[in-house]
């Protein structure tokens, strides 16, 4: 009897370590094969290839802030290889607004101009540095966290990440541009409907 609990309680623990082990290397799902294709696709060497982002050779700079993505829903040969990129633009003064990745850390690499970055870890503890060419920075998954030109010349950066669909949310757009209720924000932000209302309306389409 003693002998069939012992030998339960060490199953139990290599269960408990298997799943500890698994949410620490956890990320897009293993593949049982090279590679997924869609129904209906011939595979061949345009299938492995992406040419979205060809518009950026030989372009000037951007006049706002621009995401160029390479992910699953843009390149379907990323389906299960845990990978996608953005191609970031930003004019001087420009910003990529506070955000999380939920489903991948990222890697930046600053190709040209310098940027402001940072996160904030889950004790609210700031992150900063400022970035020159040839630098990179790591974003921790789900971890809030921005970009922020505040030189004068264009800066162009690339964010890799470990997910072929990393999980944007963005916190102005999640906030202000749903149906969460103007006074469920008031009280959140500690400041009126009148406030929350015209922070909606200034991140409405424009028409």
């Amino acid at each position: 009897m003693a002998s069939t609990t012992l030998a339960m309680k060490l199953f139990s623990l290599l269960i408990s370590l298997f799943v500890i082990v698994q949410m620490a290397v956890a990320g897009d799902p293993d593949i049982l094969s090279d590679f997924i294709v869609p129904p209906n696709v011939t595979v061949d060497g345009n299938f492995f290839t992406f040419t979205g982002m060809r518009f950026l050779v030989g372009v000037g700079p951007s006049t706002t802030f621009k995401a160029s993505k390479a992910s699953l829903a843009e390149f379907p040969a990323l389906n299960g290889q845990s990978v996608s990129i953005d191609v970031l633009e930003f004019p001087a003064g420009s910003t990529s607004p506070p955000h999380t990745r939920v489903r991948a850390s990222g890697l930046l690499f600053l190709i040209a101009g310098s940027l402001e970055v940072g996160f904030v870890d889950t004790t609210n503890k700031l992150f900063t540095q400022t970035l020159q060419p040839g630098d990179m920075f790591v974003f921790p998954k789900g971890l809030l966290h921005f970009q922020y030109n505040a030189g004068t010349a264009p800066a162009i950066a690339i964010a890799a990440f470990g997910s072929a669909n990393a999980g944007l949310v963005s916190l102005p757009n999640t906030l202000f541009t749903t149906d969460i209720d103007d006074n469920v924000l008031a009280l959140s932000f500690k400041t009126d409907v009148a406030t929350i209302q015209r922070l909606k309306a200034g991140l409405a389409p424009k028409r």
